[in-house]
């Protein structure tokens, strides 16, 4: 089958553009903006939530029965806690993340004044002051400050820059786009799921494809705290596919090229009947791909479900090595991804009673449940009566 071209310069443009707004979960007005802008720049119709949540619409052969592809525009960060009285500002993380990764980093915190920018620190930064006794510090965010780069020496000084408890943090990228196609930044979870949808419509649109139901493309902005999806689906969406990062780590089959599709993750397994298409549509289109399952994670898919959606979902993602860390991708599984969501889009559909909510059993789904044959060849049949 023909794969739809992918614009892959467009894919890295984009990825770089949005990578460079800040997007902290709780700070996300400006990446909606500019999300908003790239869909009417593409002719899509959008819809945003009061909370900003994007919904943006691609009309089909059929509204009911809807396809759904999402990722997510919030990043990780970190929230004022406590203003020292050394001048500097106690933190806590925005989503999971570990203290060991915020330790030099370079943030903007966004207090009522305006932006100020600073450095997470260690509360013992200075060899030449602590000696070995830097190397002995426990990890966490009780063992963190930020320096802020004004001057603020004790406590008064920070409540006259404006600076107060719950300001947001958000953490400089650190982005490098290397020429022989891997990309290392903060962040590349998920802005690189959302270059990659975006990559996709637009191959979409301009190829004039059409597809046998609605395609709706949703982007959320509180997945890294749980809320994800959970608010965002239509009653006529059957099916989300997630877009998102994979972990490709010892003990994991994820990689950093091609797709690599989840089975399953902490919350269970993924839907088995859109799961297996995906699959298929990789094999289809020659698409590489691997399987992984994920003990530690959650996507917009698993807060669609507990929300109460009662719709097939799904994982793709893009391997990324130390993720919610300092992260490397290659352009290979975006370009990849962009492919197979393309495929997916335009597919026949198969469960047709999906369309409706409720039904009767008739043209519900079945799973092989058949002993599998097992062939030998001749030359490696067990002679009977070998222990072998």
């Amino acid at each position: 089958m023909t794969r739809l071209a992918i614009d892959i310069d467009y894919c890295r443009s984009v990825l770089q553009r949005l990578l460079a707004i800040p997007s902290p979960t709780g700070y996300t007005d400006t990446i909606v903006r500019a999300v908003c802008a790239e869909l009417q720049a593409l002719g899509v119709d959008i819809e945003i939530t009061r909370r900003g949540a994007i919904r943006a619409y691609l009309q089909g052969g059929r509204r009911k029965g809807a396809r759904a592809i999402i990722s997510h525009l919030d990043t990780l960060g970190a929230q004022v806690r406590t203003l020292k009285d050394n001048g500097r500002l106690a933190v806590t993380s925005i989503g999971y993340w570990s203290a060991r990764f915020a330790e030099s980093c370079r943030c903007t915190i966004f207090s009522e004044n305006g932006a100020y920018r600073g450095t997470i620190l260690p509360l013992k930064a200075s060899g030449h002051t602590f000696n070995e006794e830097i190397d002995d510090q426990p990890i966490g965010w009780d063992h963190v400050e930020i320096r802020v780069d004004a001057f603020a020496r004790k406590r008064a000084d920070l409540v006259k820059l404006g600076l107060d408890v719950g300001d947001i943090v958000a953490i400089d990228p650190g982005t490098e786009f290397l020429d022989n196609g891997y990309i290392v930044s903060r962040h590349l979870d998920n802005k690189a799921g959302v270059a990659v949808m975006l990559a996709a419509l637009k191959a979409l649109v301009e190829s004039g494809k059409p597809t046998p139901v609605d395609i709706y493309w949703l982007f959320s902005i509180a997945e890294e705290v749980g809320v994800g999806a959970s608010s965002l689906l239509t009653p006529e969406i059957a099916a989300m596919v997630t877009v998102d990062n994979g972990t490709t780590a010892p003990g994991q089959n994820s990689d950093e090229f091609g797709v690599t599709i989840s089975m399953a993750d902490q919350t269970g397994p993924f839907d088995f009947h859109l799961t297996k298409k995906l699959v298929q549509l990789c094999r289809d289109h020659d698409i590489r791909y691997q399987k992984d399952v994920f003990r530690y994670y959650r996507s917009d898919s698993a807060s669609a479900i507990e929300a109460g959606a009662d719709v097939r979902t799904a994982l793709i993602t893009f391997g990324v090595d130390a993720s919610h860390g300092y992260e490397r991708i290659h352009m290979h599984a975006l370009r990849s991804l962009a492919e197979l969501i393309t495929a997916y889009v335009t597919s026949p559909v198969q469960i047709r009673r999906d369309a409706e909510e409720l039904g009767e059993i008739e043209g519900f789904t079945t799973q092989p449940m058949k002993e599998a044959e097992q062939t030998l060849k001749p030359e490696s049949k067990i002679p009977v009566g070998s222990k072998g």
